[in-house]
């Protein structure tokens, strides 16, 4: 019998990898297909009208694009995992790390990928590839490259993105060498978000996993552990599935929330004044598209900085919809708001945003204005 989900994505692809974590984790049978599978042209690319994965196709036909959106639709479901924590302090720290692992660390997985080309060519060459003709691929991998600089990679940033690594591994190393997933004995949504970008091009291509394996093991041990079916958890005796109690949240994650906060919030503030701009100026119609074509990902740049150095990047609506889960998980819970700003993070948590994006049929939409 055919598996009831059909899983459009790719090896090598980032936001696949979440969702095939979350899939193997949650038991979910599931076969994957490459977005160059005739069914995904003929049936799948119209429901959802761009090229993009990962998309999930039921059996009953129903087509859902996006990681939040597939894992919520098993959340609604029930699954004998999930992935968000009943507390407000840990369910805010997994939204921060979902955020964090789009806003942050796809500058970390490209620059990786593409800066490094010559030295991972081959490795890379055939990971694009797959299920591909010669001249798609070719097109495909500059495709990636060109995003380089509006990602903010460029001489003045490359040695602060290499060194932020350094500092990400240095303080996940530590916090696994304590507990096996981020807030305790389960993987959260920020697990899983974090296992994006560190397994499919930090965790897989040649020389970031080189760097990854000769300086923090444990980290290497947390992508195997987040790829395997089970909770894979042999190193902690005696550990049983749970987030920890009391709605706890680490210690060991104290370095790591001082450095999302010292990355992003800066990056995110300069964004967010773009945004209100752009509301103002009456470009954001309630319950219409953020923008005119569905592949279309940004509504304009911004001057902005990432640890200080300079560079104009590309605001994407998406980052507002991801942005405002945090802030919805975290408001109104005053011991949530204390944490994030004892670690330089309270500007995350206030709800300035001037207007919701949210999520229709697979593309994002403005929701309702801030009162």
């Amino acid at each position: 019998m055919e598996p009831p989900i059909t899983l459009y994505g790719l090896p090598h692809s980032l936001y696949t990898g979440k969702v095939r974590a979350y899939l193997r984790k949650q038991g979910i049978t599931y076969r994957e297909r490459p977005p160059t599978d005739d069914h995904f042209a003929s049936h799948v690319m119209p429901r959802i009208g761009r090229a993009i994965i990962p998309v999930a196709e039921f059996e009953t036909g129903e087509v859902v694009q996006d990681t939040v959106d597939i894992i919520d639709r098993f959340e609604r479901d029930g699954v004998r995992l999930s992935a968000y924590p009943d507390g407000p302090r840990q369910r805010a720290v997994a939204l921060l790390f979902e955020l964090y692992s789009v806003v942050g660390l796809s500058r970390h997985a490209m620059h990786y990928r593409w800066s490094y080309f010559a030295d991972q060519e081959k490795f890379l060459t055939d990971a694009f590839g797959a299920g591909s003709d010669p001249e798609r691929q070719r097109k495909t991998m500059a495709r990636m490259q060109s995003y380089l600089p509006m990602l903010g990679v460029d001489a003045a940033t490359i040695p602060l993105i290499e060194a932020s690594y350094a500092d990400l591994l240095e303080g996940l190393e530590a916090h696994f060498a304590e507990y096996p997933y981020l807030l305790g004995y389960q993987p959260s949504v920020g697990d899983f978000s974090l296992f994006g970008p560190l397994f499919a091009h930090l965790g897989r291509d040649p020389v970031p996993l080189a760097i990854m394996q000769r300086s923090a093991p444990k980290v290497f041990r947390w992508v195997e552990r987040m790829h395997a079916p089970d909770l894979d958890m042999v190193e902690y005796a005696d550990a049983q599935a749970g987030f920890l109690p009391d709605d706890a949240v680490p210690a060991t994650l104290s370095p790591l929330l001082r450095q999302i906060g010292e990355e992003i919030v800066p990056d995110l503030t300069d964004r967010l004044a773009m945004l209100q701009d752009h509301v103002a100026s009456g470009a954001a119609e309630v319950g219409q598209p953020v923008t005119a074509k569905p592949h279309q990902r940004i509504i304009g740049e911004v001057d902005t900085s990432f640890r200080g150095a300079s560079y104009r990047g590309g605001v994407q609506p998406y980052t507002f919809f991801l942005w405002q889960r945090l802030v919805d998980a975290a408001s109104g819970d005053p011991s949530a708001a204390a944490l994030f700003a004892e670690h330089g993070l309270a500007a995350l948590t206030d709800p300035r945003l001037p207007i919701r994006v949210e999520r229709r049929d697979n593309i994002e939409c403005w929701g309702d204005r801030a009162s």
